[in-house]
């Protein structure tokens, strides 16, 4: 099956959370990508991390001795700027502690083609 490349510029953002942020009653994260597929973005990834430490220095990381750890949770997207600026101000109301990163990347998407 042949494959087709799009190229082009758009916009990353990363959303830094704790995996025990709530957002009424539920999972930070989880109502974070629920908003961003309403609100059309192409897609979010979600990352939990082994380890880090906010600007609290508190440090958070898996270990044998806590079952129950709040570990540093990223939220991925890439999409069109304009999208992305677009639910900004919803992840204002929705986010109590944390922090947003937006980067310009250019862009190499692989999808099947037809033959």
């Amino acid at each position: 099956m042949a494959t087709t490349r799009l190229e082009g510029d758009q916009m990353c953002m990363r959303i830094y959370i704790g995996e025990r942020d709530k957002y009424k009653g539920r999972p930070l994260y989880k109502a974070i990508i629920t908003y961003l597929r309403e609100k059309g973005i192409a897609g979010a990834t979600v990352y939990r991390a082994v380890a880090g430490y906010g600007p609290n220095s508190y440090f958070r990381s898996t270990s044998l001795l806590a079952l129950s750890v709040d570990l540093p949770v990223v939220v991925e997207v890439v999409d069109d700027p304009v999208k992305i600026e677009t639910v900004l101000s919803g992840l204002d109301n929705m986010i109590q502690a944390g922090m947003i990163t937006l980067q310009n990347v250019h862009v190499l998407t692989y999808r099947p083609g037809k033959s």
